[in-house]
């Protein structure tokens, strides 16, 4: 199964390596988009730096997975590719990773760009919380609003994802499970039998 990164603040760490500094700043994205504006930004944080380095994966499902990366005017093949096969490495998915190097005055050789580069993302991913993506069925089911905030709390307590809660006349839970079974027993306990589950297709949640 394909992990990402935990929900909260970017990731940053930072390393030298012969006198060059190599920053590297990890966020969770959910498109191609975004990657690439959160490369943009580290441009614009830090214009001094001579290299901004990057690599993305993007998309749950591998059939519809995106992933670029860059070198950034460093040597052909020694920084974004190695970043790309850390991610592979770790399969993640929804990930973007940003290396920025000042220069330390110091040539470090092919060999040497590839693994400052790549412990630089390696370094960041060893002290990031990661989490597991898992593809689930979506149901959604009513209740009165007298119930909502009860159940709700019963739902979250015993770990039942709950993807959204929409209030009208009623109250509609969308909710996920692998074990529709479980699910159906545990909604029909929560809400005496009122609660009746509706398919909603399926989607990538964290474990």
């Amino acid at each position: 199964m394909p992990h990402t990164l935990a929900p909260g603040p970017d990731v940053v760490v930072e390393t030298e390596v012969k006198h060059s500094r190599f920053r590297a700043a990890l966020r969770r994205v959910d498109t191609a988009e975004a990657a690439l504006a959160f490369v943009d930004r580290q441009r614009r944080l830090y214009p001094d730096a001579r290299h901004h380095c990057w690599a993305f994966v993007v998309g749950d499902d591998i059939t519809a997975r995106a992933e670029r990366s860059s070198d950034d005017g460093e040597p052909g093949g020694t920084a974004g590719v190695p970043m790309l096969q850390v991610l592979h490495h770790r399969d993640l998915v929804n990930v973007v990773a940003v290396v920025t190097r000042w220069f330390g005055g110091i040539k470090l050789g092919a060999g040497g760009l590839v693994r400052a580069y790549s412990g630089a993302v390696s370094v960041a991913l060893d002290g990031a919380t990661l989490v597991e993506r898992r593809k689930q069925e979506k149901f959604t089911f009513t209740v009165g609003h007298a119930d909502a905030g009860r159940v709700e709390s019963e739902l979250r307590g015993r770990g039942v994802p709950v993807l959204d809660v929409a209030y009208t006349n009623s109250v509609e839970f969308t909710v996920a499970s692998g074990d529709r079974g479980e699910l159906a027993g545990l909604v029909a306990s929560l809400t005496s039998g009122a609660g009746e589950l509706e398919p909603a297709g399926a989607d990538w949640i964290d474990a």
